[in-house]
């Protein structure tokens, strides 16, 4: 299995967004994180079921993002969550999840996750990426000092690319994750393949 985490974003997608799922879905990644954040709980809840009916068939860990309800309602155990949102969980939603990720932008915040149950955080933004034009990249250093401080897999995420993900790797991350390049290129399988 890789050590790819793809998230997504419709608004930037090649083709419809379920196509581009399946394609993905069926390239081994580690998994899909449905981040359609714009959507009311009704959308939601439609483009979820479908998401997850099609990484079941290929055996691919669907994690959805910022619903956790929606998610527990679906029997969906794995989910990924802003820091602020995940603190506002009870322990019993939490310990619902076998997979519960959050997104970290310090090693305070990566310490602060592990201890609330996450079984993996993301880490970043790494490198300078158009998603957050204007803010640099926090850069390999932070990385490596995030990856120290917990014992839970880290993942990488911002701007990541083929010519520096070994340096991801040798930072002491776990993996990485890609939205942009995922979610607009033309062949998913060429765009991952060079990742791996």
């Amino acid at each position: 299995m890789s050590d790819i985490i793809v998230f997504t974003n419709r608004v930037l997608c090649a083709e419809p967004l379920l196509d581009r799922i399946e394609k993905i879905s069926r390239s081994g990644v580690r998994g899909i994180v449905l981040r359609e954040k714009d959507l009311n709980e009704e959308e939601y809840t439609t483009l979820a079921t479908a998401a997850i009916e099609i990484c079941r068939r290929h055996k691919t860990t669907c994690i959805l993002h910022g619903f956790s309800r929606i998610a527990a309602s679906l029997g969906c155990r794995s989910v990924h969550m802003p820091l602020p949102a995940l603190r506002s969980l009870s322990c019993e939603e939490r310990k619902f999840f076998r997979v519960l990720g959050a997104s970290c932008h310090s090693q305070a915040e990566a310490v602060e996750a592990e201890k609330l149950g996450c079984t993996y955080i993301t880490a970043g933004h790494i490198f300078d990426t158009d998603c957050k034009k204007g803010l640099p990249g926090r850069g390999i250093e932070f990385l490596h000092r995030v990856c120290e401080s917990v014992s839970i897999p880290v993942y990488a995420i911002g701007g990541i690319s083929a010519g520096n993900i070994a340096d991801v790797r040798s930072a002491g991350a776990a993996g990485v994750c890609v939205m942009s390049g995922a979610m607009t290129c033309r062949d998913i399988e060429k765009y991952l393949g060079e990742l791996k």
